[in-house]
C-alpha cells in the first residue's frame, strides 16, 4: 500500500498516546442534516461524483414560454428530476450516499425519510479511496446507453458499519469493516498543530522505513523487531528523535569539515 493509501486525520486534544489505528476509512466530515441517522449497519455506500441539487437548465439554453403557467410547469420538472435520481439511489438498496458535490434541502428531505445517510462534499481522493475499500464504483453520471437515467445495484460498496462520531470539535464519519484491507486510517491526538504535524513527518518517516525494508528485502527481522516495539505514537516519537539526533550528528560533522577545509584554504 503506498502511503498516500494511508487516511491520516489529525485532531486536537488528549495525548499522542491516544491517538489510535482505525481499520477502515475516516472522512473528515458529518452528515449532511441532522435528522439522519448517527449509524446505519450494514452499509450500502453510493459513491457520486455528480450533484443532487435542484437541476438547472445549462448556460446558453433558452426556453421560450407563452403561457406563464407553463413557468410553474418547468420549475415541478426540475424538481421532479432530482428527485427520481434519488429514488433510484434508495430503491437499488443505497443507505450512504457520499457526493463530491452538493445536495439541497430538498433533496435532503428524501434521504431523512428513508433512514440513509448523506455526506456532501467530500474529497475526490477520499471518494477513490472509499470506492476502492469498499468494492464501490464513482459515478459521475446516472445516463446509460439508450439515454435514459439508471443506477444499478452492482455499482454499490459493501461495509460492516458507517457511523458518525465526534473526534475533539469536528464530526468525523467512520467506515468500518471494508470490504477490502487496504482502508487504513490513522486519528492523531495532540495538544496543537505542531505536535500533530511533528506526528504526522514521524509516521511518514516509520512507514517510508518499513517499505523501503520490504521493497529491498534485507534485513527483515530488524524491521519486524522495530514495528513489534512501536505501540503507541510516542514510541514513534522516540524513534524518530533519535533519527533526527543522528541526523543532526552527521550535518554537524559535515559543517565541521567544510569549517576546516575553509579555514585551510584561506591560510
Amino acid at each position: 500500500m503506498p502511503y498516500q493509501g494511508i487516511n491520516i486525520l489529525k485532531a486536537h486534544g488528549k495525548s499522542a498516546r491516544d491517538s489510535y489505528l482505525l481499520k477502515g476509512y475516516a472522512l473528515n466530515t458529518g452528515r449532511a442534516a441532522q435528522g439522519m441517522p448517527l449509524r446505519v449497519a450494514p452499509a450500502k455506500i453510493a459513491c457520486l461524483d455528480l450533484n443532487l441539487q435542484k437541476t438547472k437548465m445549462q448556460m446558453g439554453v433558452q426556453v421560450l414560454v407563452t403561457d406563464p403557467w407553463e413557468l410553474d410547469k418547468i420549475r415541478q420538472r426540475e424538481a421532479d428530476m432530482t428527485k427520481e435520481r434519488i429514488e433510484k439511489l434508495l430503491k437499488a438498496g443505497a443507505n450512504v450516499v457520499l457526493t463530491t458535490k452538493g445536495i439541497n434541502d430538498m433533496a435532503l428531505k428524501y434521504f431523512v425519510e428513508a433512514g440513509a445517510i448523506a455526506v456532501i462534499r467530500v474529497r475526490k481522493e477520499d471518494l477513490c479511496h472509499v470506492a476502492k475499500a469498499t468494492g464501490a464504483t464513482a459515478v459521475s453520471t446516472f445516463a446509460d446507453m439508450e439515454g435514459e437515467e439508471t443506477f444499478d445495484s452492482s455499482l454499490l460498496g459493501y461495509s460492516d458499519e458507517v457511523v458518525e462520531e465526534r473526534i475533539a470539535d469536528d464530526d468525523v464519519i467512520m467506515i468500518k469493516g471494508t470490504k477490502t484491507s487496504s482502508a487504513v486510517s490513522l486519528i492523531l491526538r495532540g495538544a496543537n498543530d505542531f505536535m500533530l504535524d511533528e506526528m504526522d513527518r514521524a509516521l511518514h518517516d516509520a512507514i517510508c522505513i518499513v517499505k523501503r525494508t520490504l521493497e529491498s528485502n534485507t534485513d527483515l527481522h530488524v524491521c519486524l523487531q522495530l514495528t513489534d516495539n512501536i505501540g503507541s505514537a510516542s514510541a514513534v516519537l522516540e524513534v524518530k528523535a533519535m533519527l533526527i539526533m543522528l541526523e543532526l550528528i552527521i550535518w554537524s560533522n559535515m559543517i565541521r569539515r567544510m569549517q576546516v577545509m575553509e579555514y585551510s584554504i584561506h591560510k
